[in-house]
């Protein structure tokens, strides 16, 4: 929830009317009925609109109708759809966070912490047809923001590393999130999950792919190991899952190096 003592409406007029709507500091409307419509139910509605229907049906009229109301009803707690696309990512961005246990492995926290970012997108396929226009700056957002740090409060790095490596976890689930979610578009249009591996295409490939063209390729493809026809020699496992814990080891790397640069301590005399 928004924190409703932070200072009076004025002093936050630089940040985006959409931004200003999602902390609660801009005055709603006096005007008509009271209580006929809230900021929360709009975006709720405009949410299960995008679920079912993707992010190309959602508009105010269309959340209006939704609702029982004319658009011009929307207009006087929402501004714009672009408002309204902002106030539908933070309310995405509402999820439940594990609690914080002191123990905790950091590896397995930030699997954890990029887990939950992947699965967020698959719950909410839309949520990443929206442009990234700025630094996370609304309530709901911060809070995961705040989540990726937690899993670095015991880690020897200053601010700017630790918003670096949160970049960096946040931008490869992202990246997962977004195949993952068009794998998932795609099986339930009918796709069989076979294509996704190449498998069935294995054959063309062989003859297509040849050596001179494609001298790197080539050999994973006659090997089966492209279109995962062979496993032989894959300890890989899942590939998402591989990638992750390369981006782990290299962080344990650089935790490393930085312990390997501190002073040793004055020995007395």
């Amino acid at each position: 929830m928004p924190n409703e003592d932070i200072g009076d409406d004025e002093a936050f007029r630089n940040l985006p009317n959409a931004v200003r709507l999602s902390w609660g500091k801009v005055k709603q409307p006096k005007r008509g009925p009271k209580g006929e419509l809230s900021i929360p139910q709009i975006v709720e509605a405009a949410i299960a609109i995008a679920d079912r229907d993707g992010l190309g049906a959602v508009s105010m009229s269309r959340v209006a109708q939704s609702l029982g109301f004319t658009t011009m009803s929307l207009y006087r707690y929402v501004d714009s759809k672009d408002d309204l696309l902002v106030l539908m990512m933070d309310a995405a961005c509402d999820i439940p966070l594990p609690p914080e246990r002191p123990d905790e492995d950091w590896r397995q926290e930030m699997r954890d912490y990029v887990n939950a970012t992947i699965q967020f997108i698959r719950d909410h396929p839309w949520f990443v047809d929206i442009p990234i226009t700025s630094v996370p700056l609304t309530p709901n957002h911060l809070r995961i923001v705040d989540w990726g740090l937690r899993t670095m409060r015991n880690l020897p790095l200053n601010g700017y590393e630790k918003m670096s490596f949160v970049l960096l976890l946040s931008g490869y689930a992202r990246n997962v999130g977004i195949v993952l979610r068009d794998m998932d578009r795609a099986l339930k249009a009918g796709t069989a999950p076979d294509s996704f591996s190449g498998r069935g295409y294995t054959k063309e490939l062989k003859l297509l792919v040849g050596p001179d063209r494609y001298p790197y390729l080539h050999p994973l493809v006659q090997s089966g190991v492209y279109t995962e026809e062979s496993a032989e020699g894959n300890t890989v496992g899942d590939d998402f899952l591989f990638g992750l814990e390369r981006i782990l080891d290299g962080i344990e790397v650089y935790l490393q190096g930085k312990q390997a640069e501190k002073p040793e301590p004055a020995s007395g005399k």
